[in-house]
């Protein structure tokens, strides 16, 4: 009988999980194959189309596409805020993946149609930056959504599945389309992740009878926006001693109110994320720049292989795949074990400081490369290990403080909140190449290396800042914290005993 039992309870993963998965790997290949090729082609095709080797041209046409990219990243990044409200009050989850996935899928194909007029391309990568962040705060949560008791103890497997296919997704598609770009041209280097995307589109439609769908909760009006703007309009109501926020008590729930007052306390720490996340993607387009004028040559000994320009960036994931586990299971256990307890902030300034590190790299590569230089690409990739191991130290870590540091009630906002960070490093990248690209007062010194060591100083400057502000940030964990059960009652749902 007790065999049995054992039986009947075993957990079964939801037949739902296998079309999630194969979505996101399809969708994820369509995203940074479509990126990894992005800049150098908006170079090569409408900011240099003659291909000038004037530096000031060059210069100009390099800016502009990377403010371009950047301008896109951000787009991407600011909208997963929007469409995590849209799906939670109005349409649900699953209408905002499919119905922005149709969306998704036409700006690919303004991509792979209109290669040579610059604002239907525009018009494409902003439907693609709809897409990818309408979609980016509702699809992992998604996977959450198909679970309950009988089988939550599957879920960790699922998400490790789940990031896994982001990691295959992009690892595959960083490789194989800048070769189909070279070989191929621009309509199939574009077209192909447009295919994906479909598939993609296809594929979670495949699964439509099997998810679980969460009904919208229709208007909250005890949320972070709403909080907030009505305590601003309210400051003349604050007694002494009070935070700004307690004004906003008698109209709105004062649990919640705590809880918004966690979500600031959070967001201070974020803002040291900024820095990282203002150089973060230039990985992703200023270094594929600068490869272009490396020696690409991989020599392994028993073979010998040039690699492309766009293929370069393929070395992130591969690192970020070998550092998770080695950090988690080796490195942090053995620095808690001798004493030097790795507590978030101080994963997150050590994170910092490597990601400047990683740019002093890259600007005396640059430097070689201004004085008539032609080094090794390995140069790169030791940069790229550096700035992977950053982004274990801040991305990661960043996520992690923000789940243990607000309450449940504010936890979906906290993501968000974190994409917005993203969002404004990107804006800021943006805004300096903007400025590089219209010759504005930052072209005559931004020019060469010196742009890397621009970046260079705003990375100390927020890391001074940080060792200043680090030990005087307020703290508390929701997850360890013994006064934490109203809080996890905030939403409604009773705490589990």
């Amino acid at each position: 009988m007790q065999e049995s039992a054992e039986v009947a309870v075993k957990p079964r993963y939801p037949r739902s999980i296998p079309f999630i998965i194969g979505n996101e790997a399809a969708e994820r290949f369509s995203f940074y194959g479509m990126r990894s090729i992005l800049v150098t082609f908006l170079v090569a095709q409408f900011y240099n189309p003659t291909h000038s080797k004037d530096p000031s041209i060059v210069q100009t046409a390099e800016a502009h596409a990377n403010a371009s990219t950047h301008f896109f990243v951000a787009l991407a990044y600011a909208l997963p805020f929007v469409g995590g409200v849209v799906s939670d009050w109005f349409t649900g989850k699953y209408k905002i993946i499919l119905y922005i996935s149709i969306v998704y899928c036409f700006g690919h194909l303004c991509l792979g149609l209109f290669d040579t007029n610059l604002s239907m391309f525009t018009f494409g990568l902003v439907l693609i930056a709809i897409g990818a962040g309408g979609i980016k705060s509702c699809v992992s949560a998604n996977v959450g959504d198909q679970f309950d008791k009988t089988n939550a103890s599957l879920l960790d497997k699922v998400y490790g599945w789940f990031y896994f296919s982001i990691n295959a997704g992009s690892m595959i598609s960083t490789v194989l389309i800048p070769w189909v770009y070279e070989t191929y041209g621009p309509k199939w280097a574009f077209g192909i992740p447009g295919i994906l995307m479909l598939l993609a589109t296809i594929i979670f439609f495949s699964g439509r009878k099997m998810y679980v769908r969460v009904p919208p909760s229709g208007v909250n009006k005890n949320n972070f926006v709403f909080i907030s703007v009505y305590a601003l309009f309210n400051l003349g109501k604050k007694k002494k001693g009070e935070s700004w926020l307690d004004v906003a008590k008698g109209e709105y729930d004062p649990e919640r109110v705590e809880g918004v007052k966690a979500v600031y306390r959070v967001m201070a720490v974020f803002f040291f994320a900024l820095a990282f996340w203002a150089v973060w993607d230039q990985n992703l387009s200023e270094w594929v720049i600068q490869a272009d004028k490396m020696d690409r040559t991989i020599n392994l000994g028993f073979t010998k292989f040039t690699i492309l320009a766009g293929q370069v960036q393929t070395f992130n994931p591969v690192f970020l795949l070998i550092f998770i586990p080695l950090f988690n299971y080796w490195l942090y256990p053995a620095l808690d074990k001798i004493g030097l307890k790795t507590t978030p902030l101080r994963r997150l300034g050590v994170g910092l400081i490597l990601t400047a590190l990683s740019f002093v790299v890259i600007a005396i590569i640059q430097q070689s490369i201004d004085h008539g230089g032609h080094p090794t690409i390995w140069w790169q990739v030791f940069a790229y290990v550096v700035l992977s191991a950053a982004e274990v130290l801040v991305s990661i870590t960043g996520l992690e403080y923000a789940y243990t540091h607000s309450p449940k009630s504010m936890k979906s906002t906290m993501s968000g909140i974190w994409f917005l960070v993203v969002a404004l490093g990107n804006t800021f990248t943006a805004v300096i190449n903007g400025n590089i690209s219209s010759h504005g007062f930052l072209e005559p010194h931004l020019q060469g290396a010196n742009y890397y060591w621009f970046f260079v100083s705003i990375i100390v400057v927020f890391i001074v800042a940080f060792l200043f502000v680090s030990t005087r940030l307020k703290e508390r964990n929701y997850i360890t914290d013994p006064d934490v059960v109203s809080d996890m009652a905030i939403g409604g749902e009773a705490p589990e005993h």
